[in-house]
């Protein structure tokens, strides 16, 4: 299979803009396009028969698809792709979206938690699509770790920050813990942590643990790598993600149900906080937007879905956290990305005010 830019380049004026009506229509109205329409948007007069020859062309390309004998045609991915690379008009943020998304961060509160949540409904209210927000994970310095046992196989984390900021964890730890383990590994932890973050910690619990590991008891080494995934790689809670407005897929009475139902799949899957991890690392290729249609992410490809998501950043110009809006394949791209983009900006500074 080409490129989506390889096969751009090999197509001429005219279908190139037959291609890009039909995509234009489809993302408009979510109905096929057929050629009579297209006789009268085209800058040159063709006949439809033309057209439809055209538009055979592009099918056999793989850029359109016909879903029904004597229907128009839609867009396929790659012919979304396709648009979305090399055709796509992106236009300037509309001033209304703008005076909505400013709005809602006009608050002065100093919770960025409590922000985020904000930022969250007002994009899925502006965009009239699901949002997501991937809120930072907190790193101050840390003041005290403590290890609480609750079961056999359940035991929490208690995370106090020099800030005075306090987390609680749930985690597995190694099976035959005891009280005095804990303790050994959370003494040893403290006896690290004056002026490191979590992240640092981690560096460094590896290279004593390295040089100490003769000293601790093996129960209690085990606990502390245990104890310290789970801060930073484990499924509990390696950054807090926020979804607002399935409402807005889950209301849409045109979808098939089999389609309902992939999307019920996904708002499922985010709830339960799976492979939060890899939607961080979608942006770190690039600092901007990035857009992936249907299968080209494994996190939303269950839903058939469409993707535009931008990093926001700290001070030092770190990639801390992601703002993205979902919704079908036909979303309006060229409104939506600038409103990811301007949300995105905006969420850095404010938290970088904040901190």
């Amino acid at each position: 299979m080409k490129e989506a830019s390889e096969l751009l380049e090999q197509l001429n004026d005219r279908s190139r803009e037959v291609f890009r009506r039909v995509v234009e229509g489809y993302l408009d109205s979510g109905e096929p396009v057929g050629s009579r329409t297209l006789t009268r948007s085209l800058s040159e007069k063709v006949s439809a028969a033309t057209i439809r020859n055209v538009m055979q062309d592009l099918e056999y390309l793989g850029l359109l698809d016909s879903p029904h004998v004597s229907a128009g045609r839609v867009p396929t991915q790659l012919g979304l792709r396709m648009f979305v690379d090399g055709l796509l008009e992106v236009r300037e943020l509309d001033q209304s979206d703008r005076v909505k998304i400013d709005a809602t961060m006009g608050s002065n509160t100093n919770d960025v938690g409590g922000l985020l949540d904000q930022v969250s409904s007002a994009l899925s209210g502006v965009t009239q699509g699901a949002s997501l927000v991937l809120t930072p994970k907190h790193e101050a310095a840390l003041k005290h770790i403590e290890f609480v046992s609750l079961s056999r196989d359940r035991a929490l984390v208690v995370i106090v920050f020099a800030d005075g900021h306090v987390e609680n964890r749930l985690f597995a730890p190694p099976p035959g813990q005891t009280p005095s383990s804990m303790r050994e590994a959370a003494n040893f932890l403290n006896a690290l942590i004056e002026g490191k973050t979590l992240s640092e910690l981690r560096t460094t619990m590896v290279q004593e643990i390295a040089k100490r590991r003769q000293e601790l008891d093996t129960l209690a080494a085990d606990l502390v790598e245990s104890g310290i995934a789970a801060w930073e790689t484990g499924s509990e809670n390696p950054g807090r993600l926020i979804v607002r407005g399935r409402a807005n897929l889950l209301g849409d009475t045109g979808a098939a149900d089999e389609e309902l139902e992939r999307i019920r799949q996904l708002f499922d899957d985010l709830e339960r906080k799976q492979d939060i991890a890899e939607f961080l690392q979608l942006t770190d290729e690039s600092e901007g937007v990035r857009i992936f249609i249907g299968s080209e992410n494994k996190l939303f490809s269950l839903s058939g879905s469409s993707l535009v998501v931008s990093p926001y950043m700290n001070a030092d110009r770190k990639i801390i956290g992601a703002v993205g809006v979902i919704g079908p394949t036909r979303l309006n791209y060229g409104r939506i990305v600038p409103i990811v983009d301007y949300t995105a900006q905006l969420v850095g500074k404010l938290i970088a005010d904040r901190t």
